[in-house]
């Protein structure tokens, strides 16, 4: 099992940021923005290049969700292609999906904000952050 608090905590400390455009330019990660339609983004690796791909339709605070879950699957799954993998086989996705949620909310929230949101109501830090409530609770489960 993946420790993603360690994963994120060891960027932080190597990279000196917890800000996810930093960390794809530290590890030469490329971001593409492009019409996707209803895809928010995606990440591949062709020929050892590592590529993200966000639809420019989103607005600030989902890129940077959509680009911190995408660099979770650059960092913990390098070699899967998780698009093709949902389109293309009957492989379930569905623990690297949340592994990659756990590690954008890990990323995004510090957990210096959570003490700061200590005792108000997961819908109440979910409005403010601008993050659904169930990926509030991910990462209220993993402090």
């Amino acid at each position: 099992m993946i420790d993603i608090k360690k994963v994120v905590d060891n960027l932080q400390k190597k990279y000196n940021t917890l800000d996810p455009y930093e960390i794809a330019s530290h590890l030469n990660i490329s971001i593409t923005r492009c019409e996707l339609g209803s895809l928010k983004g995606y990440y591949y690796k062709s020929f050892r290049t590592k590529q993200i791909i966000l639809n420019l339709s989103l607005d600030r605070t989902q890129e940077r969700f959509v680009l911190s879950h995408e660099l979770g699957h650059s960092i913990m799954h390098p070699d899967c292609n998780t698009m093709f993998l949902k389109t293309y086989s009957k492989l379930s996705v569905d623990k690297m999906e949340i592994q990659a949620n756990r590690f954008a909310m890990q990323l995004l929230i510090s957990d210096l904000d959570l003490k700061e949101y200590n005792g108000y109501s997961v819908s109440y830090i979910s409005r403010t952050l601008g993050y659904s409530e169930e990926l509030i609770e991910l990462r209220l489960k993993s402090q």
